[in-house]
């Protein structure tokens, strides 16, 4: 190998985001023109009222509880919270000037903000919202874990939703004929859209958001996402303010704020089994 002082200084090997993550196919992003959305949103959710049958002929007038009368719900109120993601670099101002150390912080916000954005969402969104579908004997095959979220999903929401599973059981998938690309995008049987995030990786699940034992893993279901978001932004925004003089280190970091929204606010989990 050639010495240090003969190597050529080449470009860098420019990355490409995943491409079934939280930011891709499955969910609406929405560039907020109002910075205030980032504070956190409300809403009145849609669809998320159970529909039902009437008889227009029943066979008595009054039922034993008395006159038969249609069901009336009434819509709650759903939330989000915000969240920020952010990536930070640091080397010795010689050398090293700002507008690389700029590139180097967006470039790092850019390939791993997805990855991040999905870690938070599992472990502080999903897990905590989710209701537990594991039957009492333990994990299921993957094909039957799927199955069982979307009749979960299918009975309380009754459109089309989005899968959440790990990048790492997204293999698996392909087996039984779970998952297909259709327009690029993954997709079940029944519709529904598939996020592989390497960010659910951290793999916890309900009640207590805990772990799942080793060649386990937690799959999760929810109604349909939206992601606003805004521009990335580097702090500080000057060469100068980026240096500690006590040590002549450069510092800029690249971040950006998120908020992550599901309809109806609901979401089932499940355990499946990666053998």
């Amino acid at each position: 190998m050639p010495s240090a002082g003969l190597r050529k200084r080449v470009e860098a090997i420019p990355g490409t985001p995943a491409p079934h993550g939280i930011l891709t196919g499955c969910t609406e992003i929405v560039d907020v023109p109002d910075v205030h959305e980032l504070l956190g949103t409300e809403w009145m959710p849609l669809s998320c009222i159970d529909a039902h049958d009437w008889d227009w002929c029943p066979d008595g007038d009054e039922s034993p509880g008395g006159p038969v009368v249609k069901d009336f719900a009434r819509p709650g109120v759903c939330s989000a919270a915000p969240i920020t993601i952010y990536a930070g670099v640091t080397c010795s101002t010689i050398g090293w000037q700002y507008t690389e150390a700029v590139r180097q912080a967006r470039e790092a916000l850019r390939m791993g903000e997805q990855r991040a954005l999905e870690e938070w969402f599992m472990r502080d969104v999903l897990c905590p919202m989710a209701d537990d579908l594991t039957p009492a004997e333990g994990a299921v095959s993957i094909a039957q874990g799927i199955a069982t979220l979307e009749g979960w999903l299918a009975s309380t929401y009754g459109g089309r939703g989005v899968l959440h599973v790990p990048a790492g059981a997204a293999a698996l998938l392909g087996c039984c004929n779970v998952v297909a690309l259709q327009d690029g995008t993954p997709r079940t049987l029944m519709g529904n859209c598939v996020i592989m995030g390497a960010g659910y990786s951290v793999n916890v699940g309900p009640p207590d958001c805990s772990q799942a034992p080793s060649g386990e893993a937690w799959l999760y279901v929810t109604g349909p996402l939206r992601v606003r978001r805004e521009a990335p932004e580097v702090v500080p925004d000057t060469d100068a303010a980026s240096v500690r003089i006590s040590t002549n280190d450069r510092f800029v970091l690249a971040e950006r704020s998120f908020v992550v929204e599901v309809a109806c606010c609901e979401a089932a989990g499940i355990r499946v089994t990666l053998c």
